[in-house]
């Protein structure tokens, strides 16, 4: 299992080229803060990457989410971005948030907290 790492933006820019995935990856509490991050997956290899990401968060209407994850596919030569609240992460297991991923060849990440 990997630990993601953030990348925080400079006002006079910051090199971000990204990093290899594992087919299970943490995001711990401390890097999402108290607004959260933006996770970018980047795909590069040949097949599709079926992703989860761990939600221990509620409904609008506060209602537990069923399963405590939420499936997306990131199509070969394709990126995709997703916004991970602080209230996703597992408070049993000191509010991180897991990822894991089908297919891990040339895909690679990139995690920005929103600051």
């Amino acid at each position: 299992m990997g630990t993601l790492v953030a990348t925080v933006p400079t006002r006079t820019g910051t090199l971000n080229p990204g990093a290899a995935v594992a087919a299970s990856d943490v995001i711990p509490a401390a890097l999402l803060g108290a607004r959260g991050a933006y996770l970018e997956i980047l795909n590069g290899g040949g097949s599709s990457d079926s992703i989860t990401i761990q939600d221990f968060g509620a409904t609008p209407a506060g209602s537990p989410l069923t399963g405590n994850t939420y499936a997306a596919t990131v199509a070969n030569a394709t990126n995709r971005t997703f916004v991970i609240s602080p209230a996703q992460g597992d408070p049993a297991n000191a509010g991180q948030v897991v990822i894991t991923h089908s297919f891990i060849t040339s895909v690679t990440y990139k995690l920005t907290p929103l600051i």
